[in-house]
């Protein structure tokens, strides 16, 4: 089975005046599909930098990175949108939604910068991304008419209605307590079980404990890539007829 994240030697250097800050010092990383990969690190390890070399955002000083059996570091800035948008889903702490939009409307969103014409009905998929998040009777609510979670879980459907390769979750239960945070993991574990390949990054060790292995940064460097040891697993709410 062949990775769809495939990086070798990934360093990232940033320059402050007469300094070189290493970001990311040689980063080797493989995640395969199926997967649901913790990336945890103290403030300062290279999550974030690495984040945004997986997602696209940002070019690597050094290395390879293969994405889904293609080569992207030297794609060109119109190429590397196309694969965000094609292959990739973002999910992120403070939602990101539009607040003027509705929940179908803000999930449709990603469809409408497809330049392949993948989608001639953006708005069903949109529907049967929120249904599948539990969403479904939200779907013409606006974000101040949802709960912190709720909006998470629109978000989580942006990310899913393009059926992404990969999803890139940053600190997704950051703005959610404990309850919550719990409530979007076992959302993650459902959608990993139907075989939706998940990378979260975190600092918190309970949410690391819902993956199926933990990779840690320390300084830029991959310290440990480890398969995640009594993995907590999260009984699924039935949803309300």
């Amino acid at each position: 089975m062949n990775p769809i994240v495939h990086l070798r030697g990934i360093t990232r250097e940033f320059v402050t005046g007469d300094t070189v800050v290493r970001a990311l010092r040689g980063i080797d990383l493989d995640i395969y599909p199926g997967e649901m990969v913790a990336i945890l690190g103290a403030s300062g390890s290279g999550k974030s930098t690495l984040l945004n070399t997986l997602g696209c955002l940002d070019r690597p000083t050094a290395g390879t990175y293969v994405l889904d059996g293609q080569p992207v570091v030297d794609l060109s800035d119109d190429e590397l949108a196309d694969v965000r948008n094609q292959r990739l889903g973002f999910i992120f702490q403070g939602y990101n939604l539009l607040p003027r939009t509705t929940a179908v409307d803000n999930v449709a969103l990603p469809m409408l910068y497809d330049r392949g014409g993948r989608f001639p009905d953006p708005r069903g998929r949109a529907e049967a991304a929120l249904d599948l998040v539990g969403l479904a009777d939200r779907r013409h609510h606006h974000p101040n008419e949802l709960s912190g979670g709720q909006q998470q879980r629109v978000a989580i459907a942006r990310a899913l209605v393009t059926s992404p390769s990969l999803l890139l979750a940053d600190e997704p239960t950051g703005n959610l307590d404990t309850e919550l945070t719990m409530d979007i993991m076992r959302l993650f574990q459902s959608l990993n079980d139907a075989g939706v390949t998940l990378l979260v990054i975190t600092h918190e060790e309970e949410v690391a404990a819902t993956c199926k292995r933990a990779v840690t940064l320390g300084d830029g460097a991959v310290l440990t890539d480890v398969v995640v040891d009594q993995r907590r697993l999260l009984p699924r709410k039935e949803r309300a007829s």
